[in-house]
C-alpha cells in the first residue's frame, strides 16, 4: 500500500532513466503533436488561439487517501513526489497576479478558479479562500469587469461544518467525487492503511446537500463490476445537482478494464443508467454526459472537453508555481502535463503557444482522419484527449472507447428523435423538461480520478423550453441502436437519420459569453430528410419538481 504523505517535505523523485528535458520527454513519447504540429505556421497560416478561462489551482499536493486508481498517484507520472505539499502565500499571490494579467489582456467577461489537489480540505478552514481571495483582489484592479467564479473538487472526507461555512462566505461551491452511494461502489477509494473512506465521504455529502447554494454536484467513475442503475440511484439519496459519470482515464498502451475489439461494456453501462434517467417522469438530478450529447445533438456548444470540438481552455498551477497542461494527461506518461512554465517566468499568453495546448485548441483539424470523416465528430469530438495517446505515436488516434462512444450517441440521438415525434397531452412539451436552469456553473474537477478541462464556450441558452433545434439538424429517427462496431475506426454508419426540428433544447448552464457559437449543427449531409414533425411552439414547461437550489453541471 502506498503512503502518500501530507508534511511539507518533497520526496524523492521518481525516475527509471537518465533525466530527460521537458521537450526530450514529450518528443520521445507523442511525437503529434510535440515534433509534427508547427505553432508558428499555424499561427502565420490565421489560427489564433483561444485564451484560458479556467484555473485550476493545486492548494495541495498531497490526499488522505489513497484510491487505487488515481491518476496523480497511481498512474504513469510521478511529478507529485518533488512537489511542495502546500501551495505557499506568495505562489497563490504570483498566480493571482497572471490570472489578472491574462484576463486584462483578453477582456475576459468571467475566469473559473478550481481548488484541487491532492485533497485541498486539508488547508485549514480559516485558510481555505486565501487563494481565491488573492485573484479576486488582483482581477478586481487589472480587469474589474471580469467575473470570478470558484468551486473547490473534494473527496468529501473532511467537510465539516466550520469548512463549509467557510467556503459558502468566499463564494466557493463544493463539488465531491464519490463512485456511488453504497460502501462496496467505493471498495477502491480507502486511506492510507486500506480503511473505507466512504462513511466519512458519506456524512460529508449529507452535511452538504443541506446547503444546496454551495452543492456542485457528484463525479463517479464508472466501475464495470457495479450494477449501473444501483449505483445512480444510491446517488441520489445525496440529492446532488449534477452527478458526471467518467469513463476511467486509460489509453490504447494502457486499456480500460473489459476493454476488446467490438465489446462496448463503457456504453452499455452508461446506457442502462440513460434509460432509467430518461424515462425517469422527472428530472431528479442532471447528468452531464447525457445533457452534453443533446445538447451537440442539437447544435449547440459543449462545455467540457470530454465531447464536441470546442478549444481546450484550461490552465494547471502546481503547488510549486509551474504551470502546466490538463492533469488528466498525466495517465499517458510521465511529463505528459508539463510544460516547462512557471508562474515566475512564463505568462499564460505564453503557455497558449505550447504545442500541447495548441493541439487542443484545433477542433477537427487535431483529429485522425478516420475522426474527421465520421457522421458523429460534431458530437463526439474524437474523444477525451488523453484516451487518444499510443506509446510513441502520441494523440492523434482515436479514443480508446470510440466504439462505446458511437453507441452512446446514437442510442440517445435515437431517443431524442423518438420523444421529438410523440404528441404529447395539450399543453405539454414533446420531451420532458430538465430542472430550472443554474447560475452560471464553474466546472469541477474530480479530486484523483479523470480530470475534465474546461473548453472556450460559445454563448449558450439559458431556457429550458421553446428552443427549436437549427434548421437541418439531424439526429437517428425511430431506428434501434446499431450493431456494436467491431473495430474502432472504419466502422460502417447506419441508414442514414432523418432531420428532426422544434424540439426543445435541456436545460444548458449559461456560460462565457462573446464567443460565436459553432456554424455548424451536427448532421448528416448529403440525404434529404422526410417530412419534419411539427414542432410543437409556445409550450409552457410542466411544473418544475422541487430541486436543489442553483444546480451546476461540472465540466
Amino acid at each position: 500500500m502506498r503512503h502518500t504523505h501530507t508534511s511539507d517535505a518533497v520526496l524523492p523523485a521518481h525516475r527509471t532513466g537518465p533525466p530527460q528535458s521537458v521537450h526530450d520527454r514529450h518528443a520521445r513519447h507523442a511525437p503529434w503533436p510535440y515534433t509534427r504540429l508547427d505553432v508558428a505556421a499555424l499561427r502565420a497560416a490565421g489560427h489564433r488561439p483561444h485564451p484560458i478561462r479556467q484555473f485550476v489551482l493545486k492548494t495541495r499536493s498531497r490526499c488522505n487517501l489513497a484510491c487505487t486508481y488515481c491518476y496523480v498517484y497511481e498512474m504513469a507520472d510521478q511529478s507529485w513526489r518533488g512537489q511542495p505539499a502546500v501551495m505557499a502565500p506568495a505562489t497563490a499571490a504570483r498566480a493571482a497576479e497572471r490570472i489578472a494579467e491574462h484576463a486584462a489582456a483578453h477582456a475576459l467577461t468571467r475566469v473559473d478558479l478550481v481548488l484541487h489537489g491532492g485533497e485541498p480540505l486539508l488547508t485549514a478552514p480559516a485558510r481555505l479562500a486565501e487563494p481565491v481571495d488573492a485573484v479576486r483582489a488582483a482581477v478586481a484592479v487589472a480587469a474589474p469587469r471580469t467575473r470570478v467564479t470558484a468551486t473547490v473538487q473534494t473527496n468529501g472526507t473532511l467537510l465539516t461544518r466550520g469548512r463549509l461555512a467557510a467556503l459558502a462566505a468566499a463564494g466557493i461551491r463544493v463539488g465531491v467525487s464519490l463512485d456511488g452511494g453504497l460502501p462496496a461502489h467505493n471498495s477502491r477509494r480507502v486511506d492510507h492503511a486500506g480503511r473505507p473512506g466512504f462513511g466519512a465521504a458519506a456524512r460529508g455529502l449529507r452535511l452538504l446537500a443541506r446547503h444546496p447554494d454551495s452543492y456542485a454536484g457528484v463525479l463517479c467513475v464508472i466501475d464495470l463490476d457495479q450494477d449501473p442503475v444501483e449505483t445512480y440511484e444510491s446517488l441520489l439519496a445525496f440529492a446532488p445537482p449534477s452527478v458526471g459519470l467518467l469513463l476511467p482515464l486509460a489509453n490504447w498502451s494502457s486499456p480500460p478494464p473489459g476493454h476488446r475489439p467490438g465489446a462496448t461494456p463503457y456504453a452499455d453501462w452508461l446506457l442502462a443508467v440513460f434509460e432509467r434517467w430518461w424515462h425517469d417522469g422527472v428530472r431528479r438530478t442532471r447528468i452531464r454526459t447525457f445533457e452534453e450529447i443533446i445538447a451537440l445533438l442539437l447544435g449547440l456548444p459543449a462545455a467540457t472537453e470530454t465531447l464536441g470540438l470546442a478549444p481546450a481552455a484550461t490552465a494547471v498551477i502546481e503547488t510549486d508555481g509551474s504551470i502546466e497542461q490538463a492533469d488528466s494527461l498525466k495517465s499517458a506518461y510521465e511529463g505528459a502535463a508539463a510544460t516547462g512554465m512557471t508562474l515566475a517566468t512564463h505568462s499564460f499568453d505564453q503557455l497558449l503557444g505550447h504545442p500541447g495546448l495548441a493541439a487542443r485548441q484545433l477542433g477537427r483539424d487535431a483529429l485522425a482522419a478516420g475522426c474527421r470523416a465520421c457522421e458523429l465528430v460534431e458530437v463526439c469530438g474524437g474523444g477525451h484527449y488523453p484516451h487518444r495517446y499510443r506509446a510513441g505515436e502520441g494523440f492523434h488516434g482515436p479514443s480508446v472507447y470510440c466504439a462505446d462512444l458511437q453507441l452512446l450517441i446514437r442510442h440517445i440521438a435515437a431517443a431524442l428523435a423518438t420523444a421529438a415525434r410523440q404528441p404529447g397531452p395539450p399543453g405539454e412539451a414533446a420531451l420532458p423538461a430538465p430542472p430550472a436552469p443554474p447560475a452560471p456553473p464553474v466546472p469541477s474537477i474530480p479530486s484523483g480520478e479523470a480530470a475534465l478541462p474546461h473548453r472556450s464556450p460559445a454563448a449558450r441558452p439559458a431556457a429550458v423550453t421553446g428552443v427549436a433545434a437549427p434548421t437541418g439538424l439531424a439526429v437517428p429517427t425511430g431506428v434501434p441502436a446499431p450493431a456494436r462496431p467491431a473495430a474502432v475506426t472504419g466502422v460502417p454508419a447506419p441508414a442514414r437519420p432523418a432531420a428532426v426540428t422544434g424540439v426543445p433544447a435541456p436545460a444548458r448552464p449559461a456560460a462565457v459569453t462573446g464567443v460565436p457559437a459553432p456554424a455548424r449543427p451536427v448532421a448528416v449531409t448529403g440525404v434529404p430528410a422526410p417530412a419534419r414533425p411539427a414542432a410543437p411552439t409556445a409550450v409552457p414547461a410542466p411544473a418544475r419538481v422541487s430541486a436543489p437550489v442553483r444546480p451546476a453541471v461540472a465540466s
